[in-house]
């Protein structure tokens, strides 16, 4: 049986470094923070209550529906929000405040589904875990290993993706400059809409595991996972794809280590602050590397380090 804490740096790790590699991901086709990211994690921890709950299947089940309605969420919010203002030539801010309202509307819609499945099938639905419906290897759970088998399978056919295929090629060209991109007759609203659909999906994908070891409810995305995410994303740094990655992994090990050490100093009663850490993270990083690990200029390190040979 793996230590809690390992158990903990692993499955937080992994679910942090999906999520930031799909906001990263956003961010890259339409230059605006979205606020509402986080939520479409939470609509692959409904999917994955329904699948486990009411038709009583394999929770692993809900891999697929929820990678498939977090692709078609974000697409939705792409359609229906962000481009038709974007067309309209609006501002960052009214974008970022448009994707905070079509956050608002998820968490409203979450909040309907959980009392229909509550009034007509009996289920938990707010406050709830699933870590019992999990299969057990030795004692430790299964979401210990697949989540981290899952990032590597998501980062390998992303690898993929955008090196071996004429459409992987197209999309980083659209990512890098979307006017040149058009210019030599890509179609970049394609590119976008694929982009969005991988991002929602991705986060639906952690979202599905995320009952299986988090406290799950409508409003956790936003409020637990949504400040860990930007901090991530700005750490790893946001013109890169895989910087997400990064950002996750090590916000994800940091803030799990961080917190059990605190308590075990000061006591229990420091991890409902555990948000402060992923915030003094990406406080210090806007101070000393505004973009983040992948955009920062490392020439002088190397200066450095040559003077000291």
């Amino acid at each position: 049986m793996l230590d809690p804490v390992l158990s903990a740096i692993i499955v937080n790790a992994s679910v942090l470094s999906l999520l930031t590699l799909g906001l990263t991901l956003t961010y890259l086709t339409t230059k605006v923070p979205n606020f509402a990211h986080a939520s479409f994690a939470v609509v692959g921890i409904f999917v994955a209550l329904t699948v486990s709950r009411v038709f009583f299947d394999n929770i692993y089940d809900s891999l697929v529906p929820s990678f498939l309605l977090g692709g078609i969420t974000a697409l939705l919010q792409y359609f229906l929000v962000l481009r038709p203002l974007t067309k309209r030539n609006a501002t960052i801010v009214t974008l970022m405040v448009a994707t905070i309202a079509f956050d608002i509307l998820l968490v409203s819609v979450f909040n309907i589904y959980a009392d229909y499945l509550t009034n007509t099938f009996h289920v938990i639905s707010r406050n709830f875990t699933l870590n019992y419906v999990d299969f057990f290897i030795s004692g430790s759970q299964g979401v210990i290993l697949v989540s981290p088998i899952m990032v590597a399978g998501v980062v390998i056919a992303l690898y993929l993706l955008l090196n071996k295929t004429k459409f992987g090629i197209a999309m980083r060209a659209t990512i890098e400059n979307p006017p040149l991109a058009g210019a030599i007759g890509i179609n970049t609203d394609r590119i976008y809409v694929a982009s969005w659909f991988l991002a929602g999906g991705i986060a639906g994908l952690a979202g599905s595991l995320m009952p299986l070891w988090y406290q799950s409810y409508p409003e956790v995305g936003s409020d637990v996972f949504l400040l860990a995410i930007f901090a991530a994303a700005v750490l790893g740094g946001l013109y890169n794809i895989w910087g997400g990655l990064i950002g996750g992994i090590i916000v994800g090990v940091t803030e799990t280590i961080v917190i059990v050490e605190l308590a075990g100093v000061v006591g229990s009663w420091i991890i409902p602050y555990q948000p402060l850490i992923p915030l003094i993270v990406m406080i210090t990083t806007l101070l000393i590397a505004p973009s983040g690990i992948t955009g920062s200029n490392y020439s002088w390190l190397k200066k450095r380090l040559r003077r000291t040979k």
